[in-house]
């Protein structure tokens, strides 16, 4: 147990962590995580450590700046294979789902990618190996670069899908998979009822558009863009 500073002396102050870059990225980042996007502001930042948010600014520019840096430290945690030939494919679809992984593990992460470029230097290594895999699998350079393009947005879009639902279920208060029963059974109950006479693909397709999770979604759509590059192999 710590003795007592006497009632008549000064206490002593706590040291403070020298203010860098990286801490006002990782505060930020754990601000993210665990209150989401609305949440994290500069003053926020500046609040968890200790100080004013002017001192910020000679690390972080301001705010955009701050959550290019965040998202450039997620992304950071992917890890890239070196490019093989003969596995390009199966190379691309276990990079998206790397990153996708990565990206749902941190709250609104995806969003930070969407309307901008990603050009940090851990987004630049990841850039690097996707193009890396597409031109050893023979894709030309205007195909694998636009490639990169989509196969960027596709997987931060779904990443940011779903970190919007798992919102919505935190705020509705309850568990994920009573959350999700009841919100998809809702949209099964209304495409049933839609008269039959105006709507006879959606009302005679139930089942098929309410059936699979996230990760059969997800599967589906990157097995199909892949399957879209592979036929540009000759363009």
């Amino acid at each position: 147990m710590d003795v007592p500073t006497p009632p008549w002396r000064t206490p002593r102050k706590i040291a403070r962590q020298q203010l860098s870059q990286d801490l006002i990225v990782r505060t930020g980042l754990r601000i993210l995580d665990e209150e989401g996007l609305e949440a994290l502001s500069m003053r926020r930042v500046a609040q968890e450590l200790g100080t004013g948010p002017a001192s910020l600014y000679a690390h972080v520019a301001n705010k955009e700046e701050l959550l290019e840096l965040i998202f450039d430290e997620v992304v950071g945690e992917i890890e890239v294979p070196v490019a093989d030939p003969a596995r390009w494919r199966d190379q691309l679809k276990e990079l998206c789902w790397h990153m996708y992984r990565v990206l749902g593990s941190h709250a609104d992460v995806g969003r930070l990618a969407l309307a901008s470029i990603p050009v940090g230097p851990n987004a630049a290594r990841v850039s690097e190996a996707f193009l890396s895999i597409m031109l050893a699998g023979g894709l030309p350079p205007q195909v694998a670069t636009w490639g990169l393009d989509r196969l960027y947005l596709y997987v931060t879009a779904d990443a940011y899908e779903s970190s919007l639902f798992l919102a919505k279920q935190r705020a509705s208060g309850l568990a994920l998979d009573s959350w999700a029963d009841q919100f998809f059974g809702q949209v099964r109950t209304y495409l049933s009822q839609l008269p039959a006479d105006r709507f006879p693909s959606l009302t005679g397709n139930v089942d098929a558009m309410m059936r699979g999770d996230g990760d059969e979604r997800f599967e589906f759509g990157l097995e199909m863009l892949l399957r879209g590059l592979d036929s540009f192999r000759d363009y």
